[in-house]
């Protein structure tokens, strides 16, 4: 864009031009004063009246300016537009072409008519020294030179022509130059001050732009000097910092600043001198960025960048929520969401960094606890309350622990412990059994009271020998072994539990080869009539006969087979062979078949059981299935479903152990039940206690009431016969008063001793 053509001027440029030609008016009453006052001399000179006709002129024009100017001063720019003030523009040229145009016509009447040397050399005198003004005044607008260099030059170029004398004429060639001379010298002045202009209003623009973004920056800014005192801060910094207004700050030493922040109660000393030492290290180029906590409730990130004139831009944002969030996902990553302990990881890096000592050889301990019957809880008051009591246990292990332990949430139900013993505690047994103690009793969880007891196992080892894992697992193993003698113990772990860790776990992988290859045998036990006087049915038992540890105990191998989940595969197989060895016997007799809690989880036993009625052609009423109340407890609805749908396809229901559980007798009313089976515990001592003889009695009374069929179970002395005999307590008897186990080839001699 070029000053030429004023159309082409920004707005604001073109009124600064046309305004500056409305300035400095007193020039323009000493121009008329001079003008006024010379044209009388020259009057008083030469008695010519005609010289008195431009003073006047002057001065009128003078008046006429002066009000048009004050007027000007009234304007409001912003209202005005470029015709608006294209008319100010034309509105000075004419009253300025007005007076030049007097002045020149003035010089041409002295020339042509006076012909005085004086009144010529004044007139021409007051005429060219306006045009002086030209450059210095009237350069804003390039009409205005145009017109006041030619109104007042051309009448005098003409006038020395019209003398017709050589010399005149070369006089009024040389005016030209003049008249060329300024003009340029007004467009050049017009030009510079135009870039100039233009070249302020863009900084200014870009200053204003600068600040701008600087001001509402998200991050702080310092610039400083090489002595590090500040040549500029934005407002985000002042406010992070609590520092007042920026101005205030310009040339301030960053240390006086953050000082000013103490005084402020922004920072305590101690952080002062840390947070400087920082500062320092990342001015210094000792680091790119630095995270600088300025309190616990704010945390500022700092980076540097050098300038070449050894100053250094320091650029910081508010990170305190992103370290919050870092933080809190942290934690999360470190420590259980349910109890707040330190998760297996995090608890294996508290136990590293504990155990950094220069004496490895004081004791330290590490414990695993498991809640007795935590499984009943979820079941029984629901996965909530379950959750609950669980905080309450971690919240008493903190407090057991307080600072002399660290304790973490292993799995479940499981928690672990260790203890550093930076005491050097001599009896560190008796300690953790301490730990062990102070967890048991009541806890109080959404208005109801449980009586929480813990097994626990745990191990000891040197400091320097102790190995996380190592420990664990043998904690483990000593936990294991607790709750398989008594629930609520705490157990040492011995190295003798290696060997029988790994000897279970041998005999584990050697039940799941016997089930696979269908190596285990089944034997029957008969139920016999009180007096003995025939078989109605016989149970069907597993039996494990080791190729080199010989018989395994039936408990043992059914734990084992829990255990590693081979339990449904053992049911299967007795299904199958007991259904087919009953199709041998007699057709009054029926075969009776354990199913265990995890069959009854799964439908699929249905299944499973008509594949083996199947497949051996026995019917279903020959077929007797028993099942514990503990089968019960998991899903109560969904296992009466499943005896219902087999009781319906013609198998009879029998609910042994009866009397072990927790509520047997609402049982009785709820299950498709058939025949119960009164459990040993109730026979064992009928003959020396009476009481335990009663309530005997009084369950096969309740049975009867319910139509239901009673097996008594575990009978094994004459003494015991006779009284169940004399009170007509049992329709069935099992017991090894009539016969041990035996296998299917035996049956039928059994049963012609039985006649």
């Amino acid at each position: 864009m070029r000053a030429e053509g004023r159309g082409a001027l920004p707005a604001d440029v073109y009124w600064s031009f046309v305004s500056s030609l409305y300035q400095k008016r007193q020039t323009l009453t000493i121009g008329m004063l001079s003008h006024a006052v010379t044209f009388l001399l020259v009057y008083a000179k030469v008695r010519d009246p005609a010289y008195v006709v431009p003073a006047i002129l002057v001065a009128v024009i003078w008046l006429f300016r002066m009000f048009g100017m004050r007027r000007f001063d009234r304007l409001d720019p912003q209202k005005l537009d470029r015709q608006d003030i294209r008319r100010w523009e034309n509105t000075y040229n004419i009253g300025a072409f007005c007076v030049t145009a007097v002045l020149g016509i003035a010089c041409g009447y002295s020339l042509l008519v006076t012909g005085d040397s004086f009144a010529q050399l004044a007139c021409i005198s007051v005429t060219l020294g306006t045009m002086v003004s030209v450059v210095g005044r009237n350069f804003g607008s390039k009409q205005a030179v145009s017109l006041l260099t030619y109104s007042a030059c051309l009448p005098i170029v003409f006038s020395l022509l019209a003398l017709q004398d050589i010399f005149m004429a070369i006089l009024a060639v040389l005016i030209l130059p003049l008249i060329v001379t300024t003009r340029t010298m007004a467009n050049g002045v017009r030009e510079f001050l135009y870039r100039n202009v233009l070249a302020a209003r863009e900084i200014a623009t870009i200053a204003d732009r600068l600040d701008t973004a600087l001001n509402n920056m998200t991050h702080g800014l310092f610039m400083l000097d090489k002595d590090h005192r500040i040549l500029l801060a934005n407002r985000r910094a002042c406010e992070m910092l609590h520092l007042g207004d920026q101005a205030r700050l310009k040339d301030c030493h960053l240390d006086v600043v953050l000082r000013y922040g103490v005084r402020r109660s922004f920072l305590d000393a101690g952080q002062l001198k840390r947070v400087l030492v920082q500062l320092d290290h990342l001015i210094q180029g000792g680091q790119s960025r630095a995270l600088i906590p300025f309190s616990s409730d704010m945390y500022l990130e700092f980076s540097a960048s050098r300038r070449e004139d050894g100053g250094i831009v320091l650029i910081f944002e508010d990170v305190t929520a992103r370290i919050r969030a870092d933080q809190k996902i942290l934690h999360m990553v470190r420590y259980d969401t349910l109890t707040g302990l330190a998760n297996r990881d995090y608890f294996g890096e508290l136990v590293s960094a504990a155990l950094l000592t220069d004496d490895p050889e004081p004791p330290v301990g590490f414990m695993l606890l498991d809640i007795d019957e935590f499984k009943h809880v979820n079941d029984v008051r629901g996965h909530g309350v379950g959750d609950s009591l669980l905080c309450a246990v971690s919240e008493r292990l903190k407090k057991v622990a307080a600072a002399k332990a660290l304790v973490g949430r292993l799995v479940g139900d499981e928690f672990m412990l260790f203890y550093p013993n930076d005491d050097n505690d001599e009896d560190i047994h008796q300690t953790m059994r301490a730990f062990h103690r102070a967890l048991a009793g009541d806890y109080t969880v959404e208005d109801q009271t449980f009586r929480v007891s813990l097994s626990a196992g745990y191990a000891v080892a040197p400091r320097g020998e102790f190995r996380l894992e190592e420990m664990q697992i043998r904690a483990d193993l000593a936990l294991f072994e607790a709750k398989a003698k008594e629930k609520g113990v705490s157990n040492l772990f011995v190295p003798e539990m290696d060997a029988r860790y790994l000897d279970r776990q041998s005999l584990k992988e050697d039940l799941r080869t016997a089930v696979n290859n269908e190596a285990l045998t089944v034997v029957y036990q008969p139920m016999t009539t009180p007096d003995g006087a025939h078989v109605e049915c016989f149970e069907a038992l597993s039996r494990w006969v080791h190729p080199e540890r010989g018989e395994v105990p039936t408990a043992q191998f059914i734990r084992i087979a829990e255990e590693i989940n081979v339990i449904s595969e053992i049911t299967a197989l007795v299904l199958r062979r007991a259904c087919r060895d009953c199709l041998t016997w007699p057709d009054s007799i029926a075969v009776s078949v354990n199913l265990s809690a995890h069959d009854l989880r799964d439908e699929k036993i249905i299944g499973v059981v008509m594949h083996a009625l199947l497949i051996s052609g026995l019917p279903a009423e020959r077929l007797h299935l028993e099942v514990t109340e503990s089968c019960l407890l998991d899903e109560p609805v969904k296992v009466s479903g499943i005896l219902k749908e087999l009781r319906m396809r013609g198998i009879t229901i029998a609910l042994d152990d009866f009397g072990t559980g927790y509520s047997s007798l609402s049982y009785l009313d709820a299950l498709p039940v058939d025949i119960i089976k009164v459990d040993r515990a109730f026979v064992r001592d009928i003959v020396l206690d009476g009481r335990r003889f009663k309530l005997l009695r009084g369950i096969v009374h309740l049975a009867r009431e319910l139509g239901l069929k009673i097996v008594v179970e575990g009978v094994e002395t004459d003494a015991q016969l006779q009284l169940l005999v004399k009170y007509n307590c049992a329709d069935l008897v099992q017991g090894y008063v009539f016969s041990i186990p035996v296998v299917s080839k035996d049956v039928k001699a059994l049963l012609v001793a039985f006649g």
